[in-house]
């Protein structure tokens, strides 16, 4: 058990403002609050599930929030806003929108959206009610639609000189679920024409390109520009600093800060594990994460650093499973990517080259429609946004985008199997699977692996038929060897005498008394 005084991990917590009145351990983000400021007054910002977005949006929240003067060094004061505050501290009314809250069943999002749309709008005229006298807040909230009340707030915030800063958090959940759910034309009804949901971003586009609406700033975050793109015509709602290089550490944790949180819980004896061990494990297994081909600084996913640490606190030992479960981002949101008529198409040939060859070269576009979204460049452009490719470095003028780290590669994997099940190609009895590399790794049991895989393929034609060339049968191998945590795998690694196609090599961390390691040439 952790004692009181000591700061525990705020491992899913989102609220800023519970984080620092617990006592909770919070990696300073602050000094990028000016940077912000020198911005854009409208932001868009993109980054992978569970990398710290909402807590980015509750510090924001906390930090311009007008109705917070007062408790401004309470929250902030031992931060490095805190020490460096600017002007704009304490000088907006906060509106903030959350879509994860809108229930993205079809029959229901649209009176999800308007319910929760109206509920923000009366909790914003409650909390700034000395900005808005009762004759004010009759005419808004007496409007059939969230769009309008919404409209008539920002003409009124106008026309009193008052400044709104609007946070939209997770801005294309819902979107994204329907189309992996409810399929294109559900999601080209919500996008497109007189859709609710593009009328919500026109008016928003509206309000970032006048002077008298009342929007003062905006910050958007979600985990695609696609629907972004779709909702506004290309895009033109305001400034993307996704990949800008002055932005690559705001959300994640650099090596410094993880560092300094081993050591804090080191020197608090909650852990005794070596240092330099742990972090190299979390290196190859959480960390290279770059936003920018131009930063030099790889993060971590935050999320997973905090899910590694928290485990270990709770035992001083390492976590039983190295991957989160709350990281895994569902394969459904790139199934309708990856399937034609129960086929697979040219995307699954794109993921299958990069989890084969780690990396691939590809230039990032910074938006896309739906319709252009199977095109190459657009799909490893959808990786990258998810969180499964990233920077690493240029290569005749290109980037090459490469898989981060051991957790995203197991991700890959798992695809890659959900991929050949979905379109009927290869199913099998994973658990048997799983036990018969257990006998090789300890055993020394290779032939049960193969002649197994064997069996599979030659009861299953249509696998038989798609199994052609040496590249495809070793990203066969590397995807069903990585349904365990038995070895780390790598293709073409290079032996005393050549290469070798795949070298399994024994996780001897989670698996100290494994004894068997193995290279594979076909």
């Amino acid at each position: 058990m952790i004692p009181k005084h000591i700061r525990r991990i705020p491992y899913g917590i989102a609220d800023f403002e519970k984080i620092r009145y617990n006592n909770l351990y919070y990696v300073d983000k602050t000094k990028y609050i000016p940077v912000l400021e020198s911005s854009s007054y409208y932001v868009f910002f993109i980054r992978p599930r569970r990398f710290g977005k909402s807590l980015w949006i509750s510090v924001l929240e906390n930090y311009y929030d007008i109705n917070k003067k007062d408790l401004f060094w309470k929250i902030f004061g031992d931060t490095w806003i805190g020490k460096n505050p600017t002007e704009e501290r304490n000088a907006y009314l906060i509106m903030t929108f959350n879509f994860s809250l809108v229930n993205p069943d079809i029959q229901f999002v649209h009176n999800s959206f308007e319910l929760n749309g109206k509920a923000v709008i009366k909790d914003f005229l409650q909390r700034y009610e000395p900005f808005f006298n009762e004759k004010a807040r009759e005419a808004i909230l007496s409007l059939s639609s969230a769009a309008d009340q919404l409209r008539e707030l920002l003409f009124h915030a106008f026309r009193e000189n008052l400044k709104i800063y609007m946070l939209i958090d997770e801005y294309d959940n819902f979107a994204n679920t329907i189309l992996s759910t409810s399929g294109e034309q559900a999601y080209q009804d919500l996008t497109h024409g007189g859709g609710f949901f593009r009328y919500f971003f026109n008016l928003l586009k509206g309000g970032t390109s006048r002077g008298d609406s009342g929007l003062a700033k905006l910050f958007i975050t979600g985990v695609s520009p696609v629907t972004m793109d779709d909702v506004t015509s290309g895009f033109n709602i305001g400034e993307n600093l996704s990949t800008d290089p002055d932005f690559n550490g705001l959300l994640g944790f650099d090596e410094e800060e993880v560092r300094g949180m081993l050591n804090y819980y080191r020197q608090a004896g909650l852990i005794t594990l070596d240092q330099e061990f742990c972090l190299g494990l979390m290196r190859e297994w959480y960390d290279s994460y770059r936003f920018s081909k131009y930063a030099d600084v790889r993060m971590f996913n935050s999320d997973m650093v905090l899910y590694f640490i928290r485990e270990v606190l709770k035992r001083d030992a390492l976590p039983d499973e190295l991957i989160d479960q709350n990281i895994r981002i569902d394969y459904g949101k790139l199934r309708h990517l990856m399937l034609t008529d129960q086929k697979l198409n040219g995307n699954f040939s794109q993921l299958q080259r990069i989890t084969e060859a780690g990396e691939t070269v590809c230039k990032v576009e910074p938006s896309f429609p739906l319709e252009r979204l199977t095109e190459r460049g657009n799909f490893i452009s959808l990786l990258y946004y998810f969180g499964l490719l990233s920077f690493d470095s240029i290569r005749r003028g290109m980037p090459v985008l490469r898989i981060p780290n051991r957790t995203v590669e197991k991700l890959m994997c798992s695809y890659f199997r959900d991929a050949f099940q979905d379109a009927d190609i290869f199913r099998t009895d994973l658990w048997k699977f799983a036990e018969l590399v257990g006998d090789m790794a300890y055993q020394g049991k290779w032939h049960g692996v193969f002649d197994f895989l064997a069996e599979e393929i030659r009861k299953q034609t249509s696998v038989r038929d798609y199994l052609e060339g040496e590249k495809v049968i070793q990203g066969f191998l590397l995807a069903y060897l990585n349904v365990t945590d038995y070895y780390l795998t790598s293709s073409e690694q290079e032996a005393s005498k050549g290469f070798a196609d795949l070298w399994l090599a024994p996780f001897l961390a989670k698996f100290p008394d494994m004894r068997f390691a193995y290279l594979i040439d076909q």
